[in-house]
């Protein structure tokens, strides 16, 4: 017998992740139950969370273990694999399982009984009893509206226009998403409250063009949004690595990064790390700089793709001295 389709769910946060096993349940009874939901590390499918801060970190780390990763996503496109619109239901999850194997039945209320072949006709008998009834499918669940952070707005699709942004009477943020790229103060420190906690679209005031240009014109250059997205990775774990990476691996820079004049630290951090892969306590070791800080700059540069996790090797084969060689033949 054929093995059941996997599919598995990461990156996004607990009301969601019930929301979409509910779902799932719901859409996997109709089709006969020919899906099998496991843990991520198991699943050939994998639905991640883009909207949310971690979700763009788990797709990387899936895609590069060459898993096909389903985005949930409310943006129109997504560069995974495959795309789970929010909001969702058990029937989006339906027609999204059904895409994923088109051999899968499709769904009916119950499957069709065959029919037998036609008898001569019998004395009449006492009459069945009738079936109990049938319990009524429950209604789809609705997906809770996600949890967002401002990091999480500047996913490609999530903002369509340039926009004001503030926080308990700070200073303003001007955003530009198709530019990539923002208007407001030098300093990152200040901005903390700024990338921490939920923001939601009413956060944000549309800019037209003519105040925009006035409102950017004493703001000095434009800054990247990743300087922001990597701001709200520092601060995101108080020192313990993000959801779906271990203190045991070993981590690697791709590229230098900018550091900030504000973290002095992450000078040497960084120097460390491009010797080459290391655990994050021989990253601690080798810079001088506690483990919790070490954690936070690796967490940061995650967010922003400066970082990557580097698999296990294999051990090389063992050296059983039996050479055919020259030299193994000589060697008495």
């Amino acid at each position: 017998m054929a093995s059941l389709p996997t599919i598995g769910m990461t990156g996004m946060d607990p009301a969601t992740e019930g929301a979409l096993k509910a779902a799932f349940e719901q859409a996997n009874a109709r089709l006969g139950r020919t899906w099998q939901l496991l843990p991520e590390a198991q699943a050939s499918f994998v639905v991640v969370d883009m909207d949310s801060m971690y979700g763009p970190m788990s797709w990387l780390r899936l895609h590069a273990a060459g898993k096909q990763v389903i985005g949930l996503t409310s943006a129109k496109r997504t560069q995974t694999d495959f795309h789970l619109p929010r909001p969702f239901d058990a029937a989006s999850v339906l027609v999204l399982l059904q895409s994923l194997g088109p051999e899968m039945p499709a769904p009916s209320a119950e499957a069709a009984a065959p029919q037998a072949p036609a008898q001569p006709a019998a004395p009449a008998a006492p009459a069945a009893p009738a079936p109990e009834p049938v319990a009524a499918e429950p209604a789809p669940v609705a997906a809770p509206a996600p949890v967002r952070t401002l990091g999480d707005w500047f996913v490609p699709g999530a903002l369509e226009s340039r926009v004001r942004f503030s926080r308990d009477g700070g200073p303003d943020l001007y955003i530009d998403p198709v530019a990539r790229e923002y208007y407001g103060p030098t300093a990152l420190k200040p901005l903390a409250g700024y990338v921490q906690g939920a923001v939601d679209e009413h956060d944000f005031q549309a800019v037209d063009a003519a105040a925009w240009d006035a409102a950017v014109a004493s703001l000095g250059a434009a800054q990247p949004l990743s300087r922001l997205q990597w701001f709200g990775g520092l601060l995101a774990g108080g020192g313990k690595l993000l959801p779906g990476f271990d203190m045991e691996s070993r981590y690697k820079l791709s590229k230098w990064p900018q550091t900030e004049r504000e973290y002095p630290k992450h000078f040497r951090i960084a120097t460390a790390m491009m010797k080459g892969p290391a655990t994050l306590d021989e990253v601690a070791s080798a810079s001088g700089v506690p483990l919790p800080e070490v954690v936070d700059f690796v967490n940061a540069s995650l967010a922003t793709g400066y970082a990557e996790l580097v698999p296990d090797q294999p051990p090389e084969p063992a050296d059983t001295g039996k050479s055919g060689g020259l030299f193994g033949r000589r060697k008495k």
